[in-house]
């Protein structure tokens, strides 16, 4: 069972989710709470993934993600924003975020993106604008994408496609028939030869580079 704390501050938001995502067999919204309550039923509550509003009245949500970042087993955490444009999506993906979703995200889509953040992906809105692209890529990993790409073997392009696409290495391994150790190996190569330090630098490129099939309005990568 995946547990997931919701976190916003309007109510409507909060009961919208909550509803969704237990009608899933395999998911159980434990809590549903604004953002001065957060860190204290993460502690309590002890959820898988936590869905953070990115902006609050109360508490600022990066001031939240960098509490729960700070934590010795800290959850997997997911921005929410309204707006595909958000000026702190690159700032909440540097510190730590696992993604963000758009709040009008399609509910069908909503258990299979909480899978795949539980599983280890990440989830990115596949309305991510250019701005918010760039600024987040750090500037020593901001050459054309395509060139990046170029330095990857056959093998290892395979495996990003699929990091990208949201699978876990152990997902990965399943699909392409090797073991867990081997996609590890592959996922070390993949991130010094496009230099990048995290998943979702990783998927980012992918994506500027052509590799991935065809948009979509919520993508889980």
């Amino acid at each position: 069972m995946i547990r997931v704390l919701v976190v916003d501050d309007e109510a409507l938001v909060r009961g919208g989710f909550t509803h969704i995502l237990n009608t899933a067999e395999d998911i159980e919204v434990v809590a549903a709470v604004p953002g001065g309550e957060a860190v204290r039923t993460v502690r309590e509550a002890n959820p898988d993934v936590v869905l953070l509003d990115i902006r609050m009245p109360d508490v600022d949500g990066l001031t939240v993600l960098a509490e729960l970042r700070r934590m010795a087993d800290p959850p997997v955490v997911a921005m929410l924003t309204t707006f595909d444009a958000d000026e702190y999506v690159a700032t909440a993906l540097r510190s730590g975020a696992a993604g963000f979703l758009l709040k009008d995200t399609d509910p069908e889509q909503l258990p299979h993106l909480v899978r795949a953040l539980a599983k280890g992906g990440t989830v990115l809105s596949s309305k991510v604008t250019r701005t918010v692209v760039d600024g987040y890529l750090d500037k020593d990993v901001r050459e054309p994408a395509v060139h990046l790409a170029d330095r990857l073997t056959g093998r290892e392009r395979d495996v990003l496609v699929l990091m990208a696409e949201g699978l876990a290495n152990t997902d990965i391994g399943e699909r392409m028939h090797l073991s867990t150790g081997t996609v590890k190996g592959h996922v070390s190569a993949i991130f010094s030869k496009l230099r990048v330090s995290s998943r979702v630098q990783a998927a980012l490129i992918a994506e500027r580079a052509g590799l991935l099939a065809s948009p979509r309005d919520q993508d889980a990568t």
